[in-house]
């Protein structure tokens, strides 16, 4: 191995989220829930070089595998990413992410005034577009950073 090559330690069993938008690891780490206080092992590569992207990010979280929901929005913030399952040392199975026509139950509507946010029966809903998110109640457009309007859902195990 030479100084030039990048060490990380393989994981056991858990994800590896690999091709993702430089600088979007972090992000990530807020979808998921992961803030260091659940014990979960993650190791994390920024900005590293990629033939594919030029650069790109890089998250292993041992004991972790992500829920459908978690990768629909995981290809909302890194569409170029794959994810990599790990069960004894081995990649079981690897898929690149696709991009939903819409999301539900995951995100909040930045709108206060939308039914979603009123105490109503009413899962959020948005139809993906090339430029954002539009919320299927109030058709209010998500631009910003979606990793803000996360709802609070529970995590996968």
């Amino acid at each position: 191995m030479t100084d030039t090559e990048l060490r990380v330690s393989k994981i056991e069993n858990g994800t590896v989220l690999d091709h993702l938008t430089a600088g979007q690891a972090l992000h990530v780490l807020a979808m998921l829930g992961i803030d260091g206080s659940g014990g979960e092992a993650v190791s994390l590569g920024m900005n590293v070089p990629s033939e594919r992207l030029g650069r790109k990010d890089v998250v292993k979280v041992e004991g972790r595998e992500l829920s459908d929901s978690e990768v629909e929005v995981l290809s909302l913030i890194a569409p170029d990413a794959t994810v990599n399952i790990v069960r004894d040392y081995e990649v079981e199975a690897k898929r690149r992410v696709e991009r939903p026509s819409n999301v539900s139950g995951v995100l909040t509507c930045p709108n206060s005034e939308c039914i979603t946010n009123a105490g109503e029966p009413a899962d959020p809903t948005f139809e993906v577009l090339d430029d954002g998110l539009r919320c299927e109640y109030c058709g209010d457009i998500l631009r910003d950073d979606i990793t803000a309007h996360l709802a609070d859902t529970p995590q996968s195990p």
